[in-house]
Formats: C-alpha cells, structure tokens, sequence
C-alpha cells in the first residue's frame, strides 16, 4: 500500500472545500440539468433551449449588451489609458480619480443611478429642467427605448475604470528604446501609435477585452436594480432570464441546463479568442 506524501495533511483541508464548495454543487448542478421533475434522467431541458424564443431573445440582447459595452469601454479605457501616459505631472491622482467608479459594489452603483434616473426628483431631469428642457417623456429606465441605453450608460460609467487600469498598465510595460528610435526617424504620432504602441499592447488588449467580456456575458445586478428585465422584456438578459426560471417559477432543471449551455457558449468564446492572443504573440 503506497503511502500518502508528505504534504497531504496540509492540502486536504484546501482540497475538502474545493470538493465541497465547487465540484459537488457542479456535479449536482449537472444532475438536476438532466432531471424531470418525476425525477427522472431526461434531455428534454436541452432540447427545450432550441423551442423557447424567450431565451433566444434573451441572449440576442445580452449579445448587444456585451458588444456594445465591451466595445465602448475599450475605446474610452485606451483613449485615457494613453491620455495619462502622456501626463507628465498629477498622473497619479489623475488615475486614482478615474478609478472611483469600479471601487462601488455594482449593487450601490445601480442603486445610485436608479436615483439619478428618477423622473420625478432625479438629479438627471431636474438638471434638464434647469435648463428649460422638457422631461415628460424622458422616463430613462421605464421607457421602451431608452431602458437599455440607461443600463449600457450605467456599466460603462462603472467599468471603463477596469479596462483603463490594465491597459495602463500594459502601457507602462512597453520598454521606450522604439520609442526613441521612432522620435529619431522622424515618425508622427500616429505611426507611433499604429507601429509601436498598438502592436506591443495586443496580448494587454486581449487579456482585458477576454476577461471583461467574460463578466459582461453573466451581467445581472446593474440590470436587476435597474430595469428588472423591463420593460416587458426590453432589458432581459440570459442571467436574469435564469433567475427567473429558478427562483420565481422554481424549475431548477430548465435553469441549470441554460446556466451550463451559456458557461460553453462562453467558454468557447474564450478559447478563440486565447488562441488568437497566441497566434498574434507569436508572429
């Protein structure tokens, strides 16, 4: 009989919660995606994603969502990460004042803007009415058109911190030797940016844009507080779609298989796009 080594006291206690904590409420999680609710196995779960409309336009919108969010954070994040670079005094304050915003829980941050949203005594439309513009239709939040704008405007106050932080730093990683070869040949700043910059910062670039998108497929608080999925169904998406087949009609079963099929879904994304990362590196 072989024995145990020698550091096995010390890692079973880590190993206990690991079980306990992760691969057996995922090992339950896969169980109950393939449970009737006689209590038998069955794959109807699955094959019901494929019939329900609801869910498809679910992730249609969390698919906008994510784009449109991920896609405007990346610009303002690089457009400030390279306007602080630039900065030769207060480059510090500058950036721990930009930073404010992620340092809310998501939570607080909803609840704020759920305020400053108010069409009645919201600091938004009292400052337009302050400037004799008229806000009876501007109900932000509760309108069919404008829900989804206020949520994206939400996240992106909250998270352009987060991708200007990393690319920031990727920044400040790039070694000066091209760029005082580039001043030497005469290159404007474009080309500096198109030649050098752009080029270096890529595997930067990729890391923020994986793990931001990432968080964004599974977006939830911002939009509970908010919107609750409304108007209608103007603001659902895939996470509040789960927690409402969950926790408000109780059918665990069709929950898990949805909450198992969007984690592939994301977990290809995510293996394209760390692929490509490689590819891009290694040329």
């Amino acid at each position: 009989m072989k024995k145990l080594p020698a550091g096995a006291p010390w890692i079973a206690p880590a190993v206990g919660l690991l079980v306990a904590l992760s691969i057996y409420p995922l090992i339950y999680s896969i169980k109950v995606s393939f449970t009737s609710e006689a209590g038998g196995f069955t794959a109807a779960h699955y094959a019901r994603l494929f019939q329900d409309r609801m869910f498809s336009v679910a992730c249609w919108q969390t698919a906008v969502y994510a784009s449109v969010a991920l896609v405007m954070e990346f610009l303002l994040g690089l457009g400030l990460a390279l306007l602080v670079d630039s900065l030769g005094r207060g480059r510090g304050a500058f950036r721990a004042g930009l930073l404010a915003p992620m340092l809310l829980p998501p939570v607080v941050a909803a609840v704020i803007w759920r305020l400053i949203y108010n069409p009645q005594f919201g600091v938004l439309n009292g400052t337009l009415r302050a400037a004799s513009i008229p806000t009876q239709r501007l109900t932000w939040t509760s309108g069919e058109s404008s829900a989804m704008f206020s949520v994206l405007l939400v996240d992106i106050w909250e998270w352009t911190p987060f991708l200007f932080l990393l690319l920031s730093a990727g920044l400040q990683a790039i070694p000066q030797e091209p760029y005082e070869a580039a001043r030497i040949d005469g290159a404007s700043p474009w080309q500096v940016f198109r030649d050098i910059t752009l080029p270096l910062l890529k595997p930067t670039i990729a890391l923020a844009l994986l793990l931001r998108a990432m968080d964004l497929a599974r977006i939830f608080d911002q939009i509970f507080i908010l919107t609750q999925g409304g108007p209608g169904f103007a603001t659902e998406t895939v996470s509040l779609y789960i927690y409402r087949t969950a926790f408000r009609f109780f059918n665990f079963g069709y929950a898990a298989a949805m909450s198992f099929t969007g984690l592939a879904l994301t977990t290809i994304f995510a293996r394209a796009l760390l692929r490509a990362m490689r590819v891009r590196t290694t040329r």
